[in-house]
């Protein structure tokens, strides 16, 4: 909702000093009619019905990322069984807003976006934007107001070529020498899980920068560029798919987190390729550990267990929250929208529901210092990662 600004009009006086008076009042009035004004209409849509908050109203939904992208393309398949789920069921306008590694649009949300639930982001999230700070990211993910988000589980490939003789196996990555990772910048959460898995491995690589993004760094790999990418089972299984039938590509491991325990949950979604603890196990005979499998571990656990979040502004009010969180929740359940993301994926999305959700923001609050040192110094050596 936009500000209201009252329209006055002023009579000069004919005494000396009341015109100027009567600015430095109105200059007082004026902005408090406008919060009572924006606080009125915020009680009044506190007290419509559900159906009322959102017929005949425009929702925009913003994307952090570049229109054509996995990211895009999510949000773009998602908005209309998203809409069949609001009452009064609004107009519903996806908004690319890239820039700063989608940080710019998480900004525009927390700083410019009016808290009337006509606003909202539904795009990738970036934990190392908080975490590590330095990213131009001005609010925590906890000061926004949690709609609902998806979870996903991370694979790393690589070209079957990149070791001498061909990987016969995943356990053959110890073969390699002198293996490139493709990133698009050293603060990349996909170059990041990358390069922490092959360090934890113990594999000598390098990471080179630069790409566009995940389809450019996966258009280097089919070129010999690049040797090692970090993807989303999604893409893999869909975008990635003919390069690894034609073998010219293999998956080396998936990414699933490890409770303090060491133990994890293995994906029945996958069966070909091995778990990362799996890998590890079959070349060093045990579980991992150490600085850089503990950083890994709480990466993969913020990012794999919520990839994409669904979120509107500070103080947006509780009945739109509600209708909202509802929305969400119900298109996570919607049969067409299960059958017709899984039909373009590969395998249904995972639901993160708003208390899922706000625990991930919660744990993203408490990480180790130790953890953010290893993150820091595997950040500043990723341009010539050993």
């Amino acid at each position: 909702m936009q500000s209201l600004q009252p329209k006055t009009r002023f009579i000069k006086s004919k005494k000396a000093g009341e015109g100027e008076n009567m600015d430095k009042t109105f200059s007082t009035i004026a902005p408090a009619a406008a919060t009572f004004l924006a606080l009125g209409a915020q009680a009044a849509l506190a007290q419509a019905p559900a159906a009322d908050l959102y017929a005949g109203k425009t929702l925009t939904v913003l994307v952090g990322l570049a229109p054509g992208g996995s990211a895009d393309t999510l949000v773009r398949a998602f908005v209309p069984h998203f809409r069949r789920h609001i009452p009064g069921q609004p107009n519903v306008v996806v908004q690319n807003m890239p820039g700063a590694g989608g940080v710019l649009a998480f900004n525009y949300v927390y700083e410019k976006a009016a808290p009337d639930g006509m606003t909202m982001i539904y795009s990738l999230w970036d934990p190392l934007a908080q975490a590590l700070g330095g990213q131009g990211l001005r609010a925590r993910y906890d000061q926004y107001e949690y709609l609902g988000g998806i979870s996903d589980i991370r694979v790393n490939y690589m070209r079957v070529d990149a070791v001498p003789g061909g990987m016969k196996k995943p356990a053959d990555i110890m073969k390699a020498k002198d293996i490139a990772i493709g990133a698009y910048a050293t603060t990349d959460v996909a170059g990041i899980l990358a390069h922490l898995s092959l360090k934890t491995l113990g594999v000598p690589h390098k990471v080179v920068t630069g790409y566009r993004g995940g389809a450019d760094v996966f258009l280097a790999l089919q070129r010999g560029e690049v040797h090692v990418h970090n993807t989303s089972l999604a893409t893999f299984r869909t975008r990635s798919k003919a390069f690894i039938t034609s073998g010219e590509g293999v998956g080396l491991s998936y990414l699933t987190a490890s409770d303090s325990k060491g133990a994890f949950t293995k994906s029945k979604d996958i069966d070909d390729m091995p778990s990362f603890q799996d890998l590890y196990k079959e070349v060093h005979g045990k579980l991992p550990s150490g600085p850089d499998w503990d950083a890994l571990n709480w990466t993969v656990q913020q990012f794999g267990e919520l990839a994409y979040v669904g979120l509107a502004p500070p103080k947006t009010p509780a009945p739109a929250l509600a209708v909202l969180r509802k929305a969400f929740a119900d298109t996570m359940e919607d049969k067409a929208y299960i059958e017709e993301s899984t039909k373009r994926n590969g395998l249904p999305f995972e639901y993160v529901d708003v208390k899922q959700g706000q625990g991930v923001f919660k744990s993203l609050s408490e990480v180790s210092p130790q953890v953010l040192t290893t993150l820091r110094a595997s950040i500043g050596n990723m341009s010539g990662a050993k």
